[in-house]
């Protein structure tokens, strides 16, 4: 890759191996002045290895990094941070019993006498989070802020480091599309103050519209750069997954059966109101709104992670009351929760463990787990999801988020539910995975299993969903069938 005088970053020949197995191969990379440039790839691809080595988390094998046109040579953390290099990490990473002040100068707080000035820490972290737009008081335990909010406050601590260059890991994953406006409108502040972005997302239309180019990984190989308005979606994701998928949501042949769940007049104070809808066997309701409509909040009372003040749950023609997970899983409700990592499984244990985690009671002889049962439920259903790991033993932590996801998605498998709940189920994983997924769902259906998907991808929403259900703050907006279905029209009900 020829030298810029434009570039502040370049990479050449990086070369990262782990027990043998090259992470990275002869990696290319160049970042100019000013410009955002996305870093796409498939989970596995190559790029938080990559991200890691930028941040000085990891030493690389071989290979030279130039940063403001000296090379690097202590791959530290701070002194990264110290040149100029920041990162906004996709699993957010706050104290939450500290302030939004304190977690944006978290190391760098001001001293006076030897103690903490929280005064001007809070009177600093209030002017950024105004000049950057951003309501938020600054005296708030980061544990009372939303997901969204969490990730503004990332944002801001980004900025906060006088960052010359920003490294953004989905940095929308949690965002509404008010704040998703908001973010890009900073980015493009900061590429008009010289800032440059490497910004990584599966998110097509985010790529296309906030980027200036777009470098490709592929099984740890650098495979090309290009300006991004000279590459089509379709030329892209070919590049990525080293083969053409013409259409990523694939037919249905599920058919519609009897009526599983009923949900009628379904309250919950200052979350939602007034919800009625029901799933059949073999459909996929999606439902569809903006941050804050009350889609997660009536998934969580289904499946008796919160209360509901009012309202029936009706499964299978039975009227039930459901007061906790374990009551909605024996009722035959499975739930995969928008936050994998937090609610979904346990990093530290293997496959195996994760999968048969809500199912040890029924893989039990004589009150004791039987390893044997065990080990043949979750090698089961680790095939039939295709996980790719080197044997159940692996840890999920270990795992990409595609197959972390098939993971989470086992799990509830084994319990034999009649009815899955998906919240944000391709949320962070790349266009191959979501491939995967959209087919595990359909395979799904068609055994006759109703599916409930709360998604805010709307074309996620119009690929695979029967009919869709609109929320707007709290409230039911629309019922849509799927061929009456469209974007600007759920948009519509989702701003009622």
């Amino acid at each position: 890759m020829p030298s810029n005088p434009q570039n502040i970053l370049q990479v050449h020949n990086l070369t990262k191996s782990f027990l043998g197995v090259k992470a990275l191969d002869n990696i290319q990379f160049e970042l100019q002045k000013g410009e955002v440039h996305a870093l796409m790839g498939e989970n596995g691809a190559g790029k938080s290895t990559f991200m890691k080595i930028l941040m000085g988390l990891l030493t690389p094998d071989s290979g030279e990094i130039v940063f403001e046109g000296e090379a690097l040579k202590n791959f530290d953390v701070h002194e990264i941070l110290k040149k100029g290099i920041s990162m906004i990490h996709q699993e957010i990473l706050v104290v939450p019993e500290l302030t939004v002040a304190q977690n944006i100068f978290l190391g760098r707080e001001t001293n006076f006498r030897n103690w903490l000035n929280d005064k001007a820490i809070n009177q600093k972290a209030q002017e950024l989070l105004k000049l950057i737009g951003i309501n938020i008081n600054v005296q708030t335990k980061i544990k009372n802020l939303s997901i969204a909010e969490m990730q503004m406050v990332e944002i801001a601590k980004a900025i906060s480091n006088n960052a010359k260059v920003i490294i953004m890991d989905e940095p929308t994953s949690a965002l509404s599309d008010k704040e998703v406006s908001t973010l890009f409108k900073i980015i493009n502040d900061l590429k008009a103050k010289g800032v440059s972005i490497i910004y990584i997302s599966h998110k097509m239309d985010e790529i296309y519209e906030i980027t200036d180019r777009i470098t490709i990984l592929r099984d740890g190989q650098y495979i090309t750069t290009k300006p991004t308005k000279e590459i089509d979606k379709n030329a892209l994701i070919a590049l990525m997954v080293g083969r053409e998928i013409e259409n990523i949501f694939t037919e249905k042949n599920a058919t519609i059966g009897e009526t599983v769940l009923t949900i009628k007049n379904f309250n919950k104070k200052g979350k939602f109101k007034d919800i009625n809808f029901e799933v059949h066997a073999g459909e996929v309701l999606g439902i569809a709104g903006l941050m804050g409509a009350g889609r997660t909040e009536i998934a969580r009372a289904i499946f008796g992670l919160d209360k509901y003040d009012s309202g029936e749950i009706i499964l299978n023609g039975k009227k039930i009351k459901i007061n906790s997970p374990k009551n909605a899983i024996k009722n035959g409700i499975g739930y995969v929760s928008e936050d994998r990592k937090a609610l979904g499984f346990i990093p530290a244990l293997s496959v195996k463990e994760n999968i048969s985690l809500s199912s040890l009671f029924n893989l039990s002889k004589a009150w004791f787990v039987s390893s044997s049962n065990e080990t043949e439920a979750s090698s089961r259903l680790a095939k039939d999801l295709k996980i790719k790991a080197t044997s159940i033993n692996q840890k999920v932590m270990n795992l990409s988020g595609g197959n972390q996801q098939k993971v989470v998605l086992a799990k509830v498998l084994l319990t034999s539910p009649s009815i899955i709940i998906l919240d944000e189920p391709t949320r962070g994983i790349d266009i191959g995975a979501k491939f995967e997924i959209y087919k595990l769902i359909n395979q799904l259906t068609d055994k006759g299993l109703a599916v409930i998907m709360i998604s805010s991808e709307l074309p996620e929403i119009l690929g695979m969903s029967d009919k869709i259900l609109v929320l707007s703050k709290g409230k039911q907006t629309a019922l849509l069938s799927k061929n009456d279905a469209t974007q600007e029209k759920i948009m519509q009900y989702a701003v009622e």
